[in-house]
């Protein structure tokens, strides 16, 4: 927000210069990034040319006289618009211009030059605010411009701006009224009231006008109307404050909508009266319909969007730009003002899409629906006085907007006890009267009215906040806080989980938590809604992820563009999402793996399936889920997994987590992955853990290898075992899996090694081989087992 000095004086008395009153403006919380004059020059004088010869050696240059009162210049000037009896804007010798440009004496091609006659751009002013003929040459001043007087100030452009950062609650900041109440309140000075004043003819709108709203996007709509106005320039003073205010001047009519937006914060829209006809409805777009707007270009609209129709067509976006078919134009004689609340968030989504401008900026921040009134009383009142307008009785009124003011009770111990400081209670009243919010006090209680203005103040902390920065941080005395000692805490299961995913030689990561929705649902079969930004940075990362493994995937393509194919990572982070209308939030573990798998110096191995599922095995087992856990795979998986090499993680019968190989559409390499939900895995509780001594007595190894239905699972064959075997059976082990050559079609080969041993006695061949054939024998008649030979 650009801050025009002299504007805001209307409406405040201050007597400081721009510099300090930025300072000040900081002091209360309200940033800066620079504070300047309008026109950063020095040494500036109006001159009259005398004469105007062409320079003898020359084409285009001239020699003139010119008199700047106190004495008369001869200046050599290249304009080609200079000639004898124009006033001009004479920089003398030692001026100093923007740009670092210092006026110096000299010869031109012979001639001396004392000074030079200036353009508007060379004050320093963009091209955007300058005339076709000040971009052509120098400016000429109009005749009554006193020679030797400072053309600055006959000119009405002695100016000061600062140019402030707002906190996205501030928007009654972006507002002329709004920054007098905020000085007002620091140099403690009254604001003045707004001119609302003017003249109604008996003519009223109500018979030949009317508003329909059909949206719930639109609470407060008002029209009225203005006749007979004069299109012409803008008077000096609102052309300066535009300029100030980084508005480019076009004519008085449009300048007054602009101004008035800059004085009170609302957008004004003036619509062709004549072209618009006797009704406006406002309602939402419908998809792909078309309107073209005042850049002449047409836009496709959606459902998303709110428009102003005529009641056939749309003839404006509403908050962000009028349409083309009923522009204010130079033959305009009547016209229809627009002052409405639209919907902040449909107004930004609209505005990202077509344009951002000061009017949706403010759309977006919100609105005081009474400034809605002032705003329109206020356009009527300029458009009188400098558009020779005529405004007719009335004002057209669709209103359901709440314009109550906001009663907050207080204590004074309340403000004293979050501050940290004792603020005297008369300094804390204080506070409430320059702030211009109205307050009775009841005791100890203070009841304070917060004008509609002020929207960004709801609860007791938020006046708090307002006796902290107007008071002044300077007037708080600096101490430490006395808080009692605790203990800290951390979360001691992830540090394990991580730990354990370090030792067995995976690197952790750390990846956005932001994806595009196109991924948002990949790699899992849950139902749940998406959690979408309203404003993301880029469409690539517009919302967050509910599965881990679209981020891990992208990491490993990253690193796969880099020739680096081995990689063995892992991540504990939130899914997000959202289930039967409740946001859920879980902590997940994700593991990616792929290439060799480094397990010791000069010794690496290929990632296949089982190494991933004995990652996740010995996750488990070390959490202390041994025996309660299980891999399933007759359920629906995910289609971005590997139907045949893919295994859901059940504990106590509930699905945890998933294993398995990237299908190859999703990636052409050998990439295995991990998800485990760690918020629904450790809700299971798990017992103590309980020691046993190794067993002194040495064990007995013995292997098998089966011929099984393709279809079996290997968890199937292993729970007959260890039921064959009994308790002498320490452990089992999967070492080979064959499908091919001497093995039917249907079946497959695999293998495993067993562990026998007592932990009270050696065992003998003759126990372990009974036992053996026993498990052999079982496999044989239970699963229909062939022993391979």
């Amino acid at each position: 927000m650009k801050l025009s000095k002299n504007f805001v004086k209307d409406y405040v008395d201050i007597d400081v210069d721009i510099k300090k009153l930025a300072e000040d403006m900081t002091r209360v919380g309200n940033e800066y990034d620079t504070a300047e004059k309008l026109i950063n020059a020095s040494h500036l004088i109006i001159g009259e040319v005398l004469e105007c010869e062409m320079h003898p050696d020359s084409d285009h240059l001239h020699v003139c006289k010119v008199n700047i009162g106190k004495e008369v210049l001869d200046i050599v000037c290249g304009a080609p618009n200079v000639r004898k009896g124009l006033k001009v804007i004479v920089a003398e010798v030692g001026a100093e211009l923007p740009g670092g440009i210092t006026i110096k004496k000299g010869n031109i091609r012979g001639q001396e030059s004392n000074g030079m006659m200036c353009s508007i751009a060379e004050l320093g002013l963009e091209s955007k605010f300058l005339k076709e003929e000040d971009k052509a040459g120098i400016h000429e001043l109009p005749a009554n411009a006193p020679v030797g007087e400072d053309p600055i100030k006959f000119m009405e452009m002695d100016d000061e701006i600062a140019d402030f950062e707002l906190t996205a609650n501030r928007g009654d900041l972006l507002s002329i009224l709004g920054m007098a109440y905020e000085l007002g309140a620091i140099y403690d000075k009254p604001v003045k009231e707004i001119d609302l004043k003017h003249d109604e003819i008996d003519e009223d709108i109500n018979d030949s006008f009317k508003v329909e709203v059909d949206t719930e996007n639109c609470n407060l709509f008002l029209a009225k109307k203005a006749l007979n106005v004069t299109i012409k320039e803008s008077p000096a003073f609102i052309k300066n404050r535009l300029i100030a205010s980084g508005i480019r001047p076009i004519n008085n009519v449009v300048d007054i909508s602009n101004y008035v937006m800059l004085e009170v914060g609302q957008p004004l829209h003036f619509y062709d009266a004549d072209r618009l006809g006797p009704k406006i409805l406002v309602r939402m777009a419908k998809d792909n319909e078309k309107l073209t707007t005042l850049d002449n270009i047409e836009r496709t609209l959606s459902e998303e969007d709110i428009v102003i129709t005529n009641g056939k067509e749309a003839i404006g976006l509403a908050g962000v730009m009028g349409g083309l078919s009923t522009e204010v134009e130079e033959y305009t004689k009547n016209i229809i003002i627009e002052s409405a609340v639209f919907d902040g968030v449909k107004i930004r989504c609209t505005s990202k899409k077509i344009v951002r401008s000061e009017a949706s900026n403010r759309f977006e921040k919100g609105l005081d629906p009474n400034r809605t009134y002032m705003a329109i009383e206020r356009a009527c009142t300029l458009l009188e006085k400098y558009a020779d307008a005529k405004i007719a009785k009335g004002t057209v009124v669709y209103d359901k907007a709440d314009k109550q003011e906001k009663k907050i009770d207080i204590k004074f111990e309340d403000i004293n006890n979050l501050l940290g400081i004792n603020v005297p209670d008369e300094e804390t009243l204080n506070v409430f009267r320059k702030l211009g919010f109205k307050y009775s006090v009841n005791g100890r209680v203070i009841t304070v009215t917060v004008p509609t203005r002020r929207m960004d103040i709801s609860i007791k902390e938020d006046l708090i906040e307002e006796v902290g920065r107007i008071y002044g941080v300077d007037n708080i005395e600096g101490k430490l806080p006395l808080l009692p000692t605790r203990n800290g805490k951390y979360d001691k299961v992830a540090r394990e989980i991580r730990n354990k995913m370090i030792g067995l030689g995976l690197n952790e990561i750390m990846s956005y938590i932001l994806i595009n929705d196109k991924e948002a649902r990949k790699f899992t079969t849950d139902n749940f809604e998406l959690i979408k930004l309203l404003d993301p940075l880029t469409e690539d990362r517009n919302t967050l992820r509910y599965s881990m493994i679209p981020s891990l995937l992208k990491i490993y393509e990253y690193n796969l563009d880099r020739n680096n194919k081995d990689i063995s990572i892992f991540e504990i982070g939130k899914g997000f999402g959202k289930v039967n209308n409740e946001y859920i939030e879980e902590e997940k573990l994700c593991v990616l793996m792929s290439g060799k798998y480094y397990e010791g110096i000069g010794n690496t191995k290929n990632v296949d399936f089982y190494m991933i599922k004995g990652v996740a095995e010995e996750l488990l087992d070390y959490l202390g889920y041994n025996g309660r856990y299980s891999f399933i795979n007759n359920k629906e998986i995910p289609k971005e997994f590997h139907p045949y090499q893919t295994a859901l993680i059940s504990v106590n019968n509930d699905i945890v987590g998933i294993i398995g190989k990237v299908h190859p559409k999703e990636t052409k390499e050998d990439v295995y992955t991990m998800e485990i939900n760690l918020s629904k895995l450790i809700s299971k509780r798990v017992g103590k853990m309980k020691y046993k001594e190794i067993s002194k007595f040495p064990s007995i190894k013995k292997d098998v290898a089966f011929i099984v239905d393709r279809n079996l699972d290997s968890s199937t064959i292993e729970k007959q075992i260890k039921k064959s075997a009994g308790g002498l059976l320490t452990n089992i082990e999967v070492f080979d899996l064959y499908m091919g050559e001497h093995v039917p079609a249907d079946k497959k080969s695999i293998a495993y090694s067993l562990t026998f041993s007592d932990s009270k006695k050696t065992l003998t061949d003759d126990e372990v081989t009974g036992i053996f054939n026993k498990v052999i024998s079982d496999a044989e008649k239970v699963l229909g087992a062939e022993i391979r030979k």
